[in-house]
């Protein structure tokens, strides 16, 4: 499975303007509603999937990422957005830092091996610190694009 097999180039967010876990949770669930991923009714229960799923132990991982992700009951496929923040937001990671760089991963409820096998695949690459720095650097969503191209294309 491939980053941009669920990374939806439309809900790519280069510019975050949250600042709060919620408020970067809504900007990207939002981010995906706008690509036509999820439809307007979805939003907010989506939302607060998320949200209940953060308060069993932040996606914040450390290092300046988070990963926040659910499953949920109305999705047809496996969706991912990717934000990156130029100021951080702080999401209560596990190393207090904040966070600047997020995937976000909204997957059906009945398909959990896709969700996992879509989270070690993104947490395989956010170990690269090549791939992260590249990340980082991005300033437009072509940029962001090719990042996950390139890591893509580089997995094994």
């Amino acid at each position: 499975m491939k980053l941009l097999d669920f990374v939806v180039r439309d809900s790519i967010i280069v510019d975050l303007q949250a600042t709060t876990k919620e408020a970067a949770i809504r900007e990207m669930v939002g981010g995906l509603n706008k690509a036509g991923q999820l439809a307007d009714g979805e939003v907010e229960s989506v939302i607060r999937a998320i949200l209940n799923r953060e308060e069993l132990g932040s996606t914040g991982i450390g290092m300046g990422v988070a990963v926040p992700h659910t499953r949920h009951p109305t999705l047809q496929r496996l969706v991912g957005a990717v934000a990156l923040s130029q100021t951080g937001v702080d999401f209560a990671a596990l190393d207090g830092d904040p966070v600047n760089i997020f995937f976000l991963l909204v997957s059906p409820q009945n398909q959990p091996g896709d969700h996992l096998r879509a989270l070690e695949n993104i947490s395989r690459h956010l170990k690269d610190e090549r791939f992260v720095r590249f990340l980082r650097q991005a300033k437009t969503r072509e940029t962001v694009v090719e990042v996950l191209e390139e890591a893509d294309a580089n997995a094994h």
